[in-house]
């Protein structure tokens, strides 16, 4: 019988209590600039960084020798993740790996962990489910993509009940389960961006979740300059008009937005200075940005009182926004799709990696 995994996340446990005791927009701003320097809070944190590596590293060798459990599924499985916390783009890369799957003839699904959701059961995740219920990036990925999205605190049957109810789908992508080894996997993408690996150490000291010199298949850099070549490929998110959110059939070209209108962003997700910083790249005029916490729920409107004739939002924070009536009325609120874009022949070497593999 496998061991119990309870002994390795008490430290995990007492950092995050830890954490929740202090404001969060606080903690956040203090910890995104001490991760990217080794000044006198990383020094401070680095015995308890050196506890977590070793409790991680445990927790590895235990699933390698068998001593955890790790379960195959009758389909290969692409796993996208990050060792980076926070957000690094993996939404906009799980639709595009699903578009370009189909292109080579698969038929993909997708699981997740369904992040800020009560997820103990299995759920399948539709176009108009809750997003209290789904998950806002699993939502998001459903609507844009079509395919059959389901989630779960365990992937393993979250994967096994999405074959059961889709015996046609032929590939799996687990979003956000690169530290999930319980699901073994036969393709590993790690997505990282322009902050690299910040001052190169664990948490809570930096912001690695694992060592830089753990395996991967591919590495995507997001935003950052990177080296394309058999493994490494640079991905951009590329985005040139928003559409309304109370009228979605109304579209507005951000390259040609005049400058005397007062234009506003926000951002609820893992680092909302990308989106900014891309708006910006398109020409936009920002006169204000708003970055809210990661999954922010918009349960309050946070745009009551912002001064502003246009304010430009992400897609993984307009499924939300549409369940608040006063910024779902908000005739200046407009919602900016992305599309991820990959230079570089990345879907023919995981056609190829893939073609290796039976499928069901």
């Amino acid at each position: 019988m496998p061991v119990s995994r309870g002994w390795c996340l008490p430290l995990t446990l007492r950092l995050r209590a830890s954490a929740s005791m202090i404001p969060r927009a606080f903690l956040e701003t203090l910890l995104s600039r001490e991760w990217q320097r080794r000044g006198w809070l990383a020094w401070l944190l680095l015995p308890l960084s050196l506890l977590f590596g070793v409790a991680t590293g445990c927790r590895r060798w235990l699933y390698r020798m068998g001593l955890f459990s790790s379960h195959a599924i009758a389909v290969p499985v692409i796993v996208v993740g990050n060792i980076y916390i926070g957000g690094t783009g993996k939404t906009p890369l799980v639709i595009w790996l699903v578009q370009q799957l189909r292109d080579y003839g698969f038929v993909p699904g997708v699981i997740s962990r369904g992040h800020g959701t009560n997820a103990d059961q299995v759920r399948q995740v539709r176009e108009d489910t809750p997003v209290e219920i789904a998950g806002d990036e699993p939502l998001l990925i459903c609507q844009r993509s079509g395919a059959p999205v389901f989630v779960g605190r365990r992937r393993v049957a979250a994967a096994e009940a999405l074959l059961a109810a889709y015996p046609n789908v032929d590939v799996l992508i687990a979003d956000d389960g690169l530290q999930h080894y319980a699901l073994r996997r036969d393709i590993e993408i790690l997505l990282s961006d322009e902050r690299g690996v910040g001052n190169g150490w664990l948490l809570p000291a930096g912001p690695l979740r694992e060592p830089v010199s753990r395996r991967f298949d591919f590495h995507l850099v997001n935003g950052g300059a990177a080296a394309v070549g058999e493994q490494t490929f640079a991905m951009h998110l590329r985005g040139s008009e928003a559409r309304g959110l109370s009228a979605p059939h109304s579209t507005l070209p951000l390259h040609d937005l005049p400058d005397t209108v007062r234009i506003a962003a926000a951002a609820g997700i893992g680092h909302p200075e990308r989106f900014f910083l891309m708006l910006r790249k398109l020409g936009v005029n920002l006169s204000h940005t708003l970055p809210l916490p990661d999954h922010f729920d918009f349960s309050t409107n946070p745009f009551a009182d912002l001064d502003a004739d246009i304010i430009l939002i992400t897609e993984k924070d307009a499924v939300k926004c549409v369940h608040n009536e006063a910024i779902a009325s908000d005739s200046r609120v407009w919602v900016v799709p992305v599309q991820a874009a990959i230079d570089g022949p990345l879907s023919k070497h995981l056609v190829e990696k893939l073609r290796g593999y039976p499928t069901a």
